[in-house]
């Protein structure tokens, strides 16, 4: 979205849109020396590896019981019945929903992975 002509770069000042954007907060001397850091030449611009080294220090960690909670949050709206578990066409859904260009081989590759006992079905652990 940031990359308007598709060159695999993005202006250094566009890093302080889409962190706003994002939600997170940063000290702009740190940022700007963080930008600097990124483009020694000084071209004004990032690739998106530089782009990450930069927006990684401003990404806020989740706390591991927050994430827990929300998972199991998440979980419980596709386990309607309360069973601790839910089918693995749910789950297909699920990945399909996240990245639609998974194949079918894909798909089947990562549930036999995760449905270990072939019950058909996943729980949450």
């Amino acid at each position: 979205m940031f990359d308007n002509g598709k060159k695999g770069r993005i202006e250094k000042e566009k890093v302080r849109t889409i962190l706003t954007t994002l939600g997170q907060t940063y000290d702009d001397k740190q940022l700007d020396t963080l930008l600097d850091g990124e483009d020694p030449e000084g071209t004004g611009y990032l690739n998106f590896e530089a782009f990450l080294k930069v927006a990684v220090n401003f990404l806020e960690n989740e706390d591991d019981e927050v994430l827990e909670k929300e998972l199991k949050e998440a979980f419980r709206l596709y386990d309607k019945q309360g069973n601790g578990y839910i089918p693995t066409s749910s789950l297909r859904e699920i990945l399909v929903a996240l990245d639609d260009q998974l194949t079918n081989d894909q798909l089947n590759e990562m549930i036999a992975e995760i449905d270990t006992d072939s019950s058909g079905t996943v729980d949450f652990e």
